[in-house]
């Protein structure tokens, strides 16, 4: 129904299918049984054979144990090598190679071999939430941790019982900071997903 509306706008839908594990926007998926999370071949071509038909611009978020936030190594397994085998799932059946564009739910924290072997199976689109955010929170740590003695008060510091301080609690300063420390988050991303200009 979404896509049909869409379709004349010229936008993309994107699909998710099956369960991204973890905690997200208030809904808590970290009980869940580890097979609900991993999609299917069947329930990719699923999604495939209905949006189609309507439109090609359309991007599938397909469960290969993506997980929201970050976890220790070990506690999640991501198996990236699944999306090449629902590639090829719809290869047989369509005579298509690789007709899938397929999303990447619960980036953060992957590691760069899995992120290269999701990118190989047609992940055209990654999320890191979660590493942008604590990219974010680094830059303004940094900063305060650099200028403790100054951030105790509008006035008083190192340099003196009178001096003042408002060039560095000014959240100009400080939030500029936490986006130096995203913006090169977001500048490793890019080049993981090969999106850098050369």
């Amino acid at each position: 129904k979404y896509l049909k509306r869409m379709a004349p706008m010229k936008l993309i839908l994107e699909m998710e299918i099956g369960i991204t594990g973890g905690v997200e926007d208030g809904v808590d998926n970290s009980g869940v049984s580890k097979e609900k999370l991993y999609s299917t071949p069947e329930d990719v071509f699923a999604v495939y054979q209905g949006l189609q038909p309507i439109s090609e611009r359309f991007m599938i978020a397909a469960a290969f144990g993506n997980v929201h936030g970050v976890y220790k190594a070990g506690n999640v397994k991501l198996r990236p090598e699944l999306l090449e085998e629902f590639q090829n799932y719809a290869a047989e059946k369509t005579g298509i190679s690789k007709p899938y564009f397929f999303v990447f739910h619960g980036g953060s924290g992957s590691e760069k071999h899995e992120i290269a072997t999701a990118l190989g199976a047609g992940v055209a689109k990654m999320n890191v939430d979660t590493d942008t955010q604590w990219a974010y929170w680094v830059g303004l740590l940094n900063f305060y941790k650099a200028n403790e003695g100054y951030l105790q008060g509008q006035i008083g510091n190192p340099k003196g019982d009178d001096k003042p301080n408002k060039s560095y609690y000014d959240p100009r300063k400080w939030v500029r900071e936490s986006e130096l420390t995203m913006t090169a988050r977001v500048e490793e991303s890019c080049r993981d997903l090969h999106n850098v200009n050369a």
